[in-house]
């Protein structure tokens, strides 16, 4: 991997030019979806951050928070993270999830969590590979129903 440069953004015109990216995580939603969704995110508490290559080129999105639980403390949650499908296994991924990592101690946090969805058998084997475990089951349900 060349050189890189990772940075929390904010503003819709950055968010706007990040929106292929996460589209290939989140193909469900539209540009604008997105964009009110991560605004109401980032007004919630909800840090975006982007790995850009050398070149300027957005290669790898986290949306993270700072949570704290009974179950496990002060620690960042991570939303969603995803790094583009076209430059995947150099490195990129890795050196989000390292940053991720490293500001979760600098903010004082004891604990990195995610959740992955059972299909992103990929994402999986890159987790364990990183060092986390899987450590619990994740229910849910819709409310609609």
């Amino acid at each position: 991997m060349s050189e890189h440069e990772i940075r929390i953004l904010g503003g819709e015109d950055e968010l706007r030019a990040i929106w292929p990216l996460v589209s290939q995580l989140r193909p469900e939603f539209d540009e604008a979806r997105f964009l009110a969704q991560i605004q109401r995110q980032i007004a919630q508490g909800c840090r975006v951050t982007v790995l850009f290559d050398d070149g300027g080129a957005p290669r790898a999105f986290a949306c993270w928070r700072v949570l704290e639980m009974l179950a496990v403390g002060l620690h960042v949650y991570v939303d969603d993270l995803v790094t583009d499908q076209s430059v995947r296994s150099r490195g990129y991924g890795k050196a989000m999830l390292d940053w991720l990592k490293a500001e979760a101690r600098r903010l004082g946090c004891a604990r990195l969590q995610l959740d992955s969805g059972t299909q992103r058998r990929d994402a999986h084997a890159f987790y364990l590979r990183e060092g986390l475990r899987i450590e619990a089951f994740h229910f849910g349900i819709a409310l609609d129903e």
